[in-house]
């Protein structure tokens, strides 16, 4: 195989896997019935003008399984993360006593774990959607350098390996769902 088709399918490699490392981000962002301080990742409070994650102003810790507690490190920043909280619809609601910031995470419903494995899903179908979409770019490539005279026979193996990529990482999408389900469907 030539260098040139070689470099397109290990792109192509890195993009899927890409891909992968976003959906495994997005899934770790839902809840699935434990306390997670990365459910608050996206999240980000006004630091004196600037939008700012809560992580870099304040400490996330566990306390329980159904607890997290914020601690900003300086108070005046208590409400501005309380209403960046709720403004999210996270589907809790802060407590704060004045010191620190207090989420009771409630016991997921079974109406509530079948949103959020609806969830799941969607994110998932999104990054098969990405994944097809590096294959057809990658195949694209692969037949703009057929017209500039590579053969048929190596195109047709570059195509081929390029959908064995893809089907490999397709299988990978439906395993971390198929984990993320089970994790979120178990009491």
């Amino acid at each position: 195989m030539s260098e040139e088709l070689e470099m397109y399918i290990m792109d192509a490699t890195s993009t899927m896997e890409k891909a992968i490392s976003h959906l495994e981000a997005e899934l770790v962002k839902l809840r699935a019935g434990r306390a997670n301080p990365q459910m608050f990742d996206g999240l980000t409070v006004d630091y004196y003008g600037a939008p700012t994650p809560v992580a870099q102003v304040a400490n996330i810790t566990v306390a329980d399984a159904r607890t997290l507690t914020i601690q900003p490190w300086e108070r005046n920043m208590l409400q501005a993360i309380e209403r960046s909280i709720i403004a999210a619809n996270l589907g809790v609601t802060p407590q704060n006593d004045g010191m620190i910031i207090r989420i009771f995470l409630p016991p997921l419903t079974e109406e509530r774990r079948r949103e959020i494995v609806k969830r799941v899903q969607g994110e998932g179908e999104h990054s098969k959607v990405a994944i097809r979409n590096i294959r057809r770019d990658a195949i694209e490539q692969v037949k703009k350098l057929q017209k500039n005279g590579l053969s048929e026979d190596t195109a047709a193996d570059a195509e081929k390996e390029i959908q064995d990529l893809t089907n490999k990482f397709i299988a990978l999408v439906d395993k971390t769902l198929a984990a993320k389900e089970k994790e979120v469907m178990s009491v």
